[in-house]
């Protein structure tokens, strides 16, 4: 083909065919354009599809927490009741509440007392002397974190203990 492209780009007097060059630079904008406006709609549809990813996204959380807001619904309707059953209604409702963030990938950590401080699932927000316990440990749970290690919604602000 490119000995077809010379044969038909120079005359014999050595001159350049000006007709084959301008069909070959009017094919070449023609695929010019045609890429220019494929591009143009790849982006209009990126750009719809992800504000239709995340809307759906938006969607199943709130879904997630809805069971949640109809059983405090639920507790706040029974204020009268006995203390008793309102404090295990409102636990069960917290457990209900970490069921929807594992659900949505964000499980709570199942940090306690007692387990190594680790930088990537925890955030330090005091460091207290405590006899009897290895330093780095975690002595208290201030707030409990959510999501693992490569996918983190918050860290567990915990209470590490340091040497005396």
């Amino acid at each position: 083909m490119e000995n077809k492209q010379q044969d038909a780009a120079t005359e014999p007097d050595g001159t350049a065919d000006v007709s084959w060059l301008q069909s070959r630079v009017a094919e070449l904008e023609n695929n010019w354009r045609t890429a220019m406006a494929d591009l143009d709609n790849l982006r209009k549809r990126t750009v719809r599809d992800t504000v239709q990813v995340r809307q759906q996204e938006r969607k199943r959380a709130a879904k997630e927490l809805l069971a949640v807001l109809d059983n405090l619904d639920l507790a706040i309707g029974h204020a009268e009741a006995d203390p008793k059953s309102i404090v295990s209604g409102v636990e069960a409702v917290r457990t209900q509440a970490d069921t929807a963030m594992a659900n949505l990938g964000f499980p709570r950590h199942a940090d306690e007392q007692g387990t190594p401080f680790d930088p990537q699932l925890h955030e330090a927000v005091s460091v207290v002397p405590a006899v009897g316990v290895e330093p780095g440990t975690v002595v208290q749970v201030v707030r409990p974190g959510y999501g693992d290690a490569e996918n983190q919604l918050r860290p567990a602000a915990v209470v590490v203990a340091k040497a005396d």
